[in-house]
């Protein structure tokens, strides 16, 4: 039996993700920071140090939201080969996922609204793993559909039962 050696996926995630990413944690962060500058403003009491607890908590909220994105992007990889599909993510605690092309039972393509306007999809390889399905994040969607097209042409010529 051949040693596979495991090495970090060749593919970045589409560079418009580092703006999707960023408007989706703004949509998030924003009210939280506006809120708490809202509830300064109209209904406490006018104290610098109140203020600059204020502003400390706006800008917790804001900060990550401008920088998580820049640092998702360079950790999250992917990468299909003949015989299997890819993923590593996370920053924090790094995740390393291999499915098999024998594993693999569906593989589907999604677009949420901000992605269309990002020209951006998703792919979701779903297994008999318990862990759950792999998702490749962020990716151009025409190439995303040929992703989807490759992996289903790939699984239905692999013998196995993917179960």
């Amino acid at each position: 039996m051949a040693e596979v050696t495991l090495r970090p996926p060749r593919n970045l995630a589409d560079p418009r993700a580092i703006a999707w990413w960023t408007v989706q944690s703004f949509l998030l962060a924003a009210p939280l920071a506006a809120a708490a500058v809202a509830g300064y403003w109209f209904f406490a009491p006018h104290s610098p140090a109140l203020g600059f607890a204020v502003a400390a908590l706006a800008a917790a909220c804001l900060l990550p939201a401008a920088l998580a994105p820049r640092a998702c992007y360079r950790v999250q990889r992917w990468e299909i080969t003949d015989e299997a599909v890819y993923v590593r993510s996370g920053w924090l605690t790094h995740t390393w996922r291999v499915a098999p092309m024998s594993r693999i039972q569906t593989v589907d393509t999604a677009r949420g609204p901000l992605q269309r306007l990002f020209g951006l999809a998703d792919v979701t390889v779903t297994t008999a793993s318990s862990a759950g399905a792999i998702k490749i994040e962020a990716l151009d969607h025409e190439l995303a559909a040929e992703l989807a097209a490759r992996l289903t042409a790939i699984t239905q010529a692999t013998p196995g039962d993917a179960t």
